[in-house]
């Protein structure tokens, strides 16, 4: 989750107008295979969430569609969208930060990568580091705003 926040941080734009959100997916072995942040404003992508972006990258990385074995770290939890993606993805483990009480597809409006009607179930560790992942997400919401 360190990694996630990092990446949150370091490659956010806050004059962008998005969510410092960020993504990482390790392989078995604990690699990185890629690292992603929210980048809707800059692409004018609506699909650009971190967790998004970081699929897109690992299945060029690993040439398959399917990340059995992979692990996905996200400082925020994933919409429906998101979680859809990851349960599409055959990814066996998803690690949490923070929930999104208007968005969350985990726990918080659905719970979509455990529905026993899917053909993949994703082992869910919520609340990593939460208190940091929430506080990085507070610093955005409260930010002054853009002159």
């Amino acid at each position: 989750m360190r990694r996630a926040l990092t990446v949150a941080r370091e490659l956010h734009d806050p004059g962008a107008g998005d969510l410092p959100a960020g993504a990482v997916l390790y392989d078995a072995d604990g690699n990185e295979v890629a690292a992603a942040h929210h980048d809707r404003a800059s692409t004018y992508d609506p699909t650009a969430h971190a967790e998004m972006t970081v699929l897109r990258a690992a299945g060029a990385k690993l040439r398959t569609w399917r990340m059995h074995g992979c692990i996905l770290v996200t400082t925020l939890e994933p919409c429906t969208m998101c979680a859809g993606a990851i349960s599409l993805a055959r990814i066996p483990t998803l690690v949490i930060g923070s929930w999104d009480d208007s968005n969350g597809a985990i726990c918080s409006m659905w719970d979509v990568v455990r529905d026993r009607r899917l053909n993949h179930f994703v082992e869910v560790i919520p609340e990593v580091l939460r208190e940091e992942c929430d506080a990085l997400l507070h610093s955005y919401w409260h930010a002054p705003p853009l002159s």
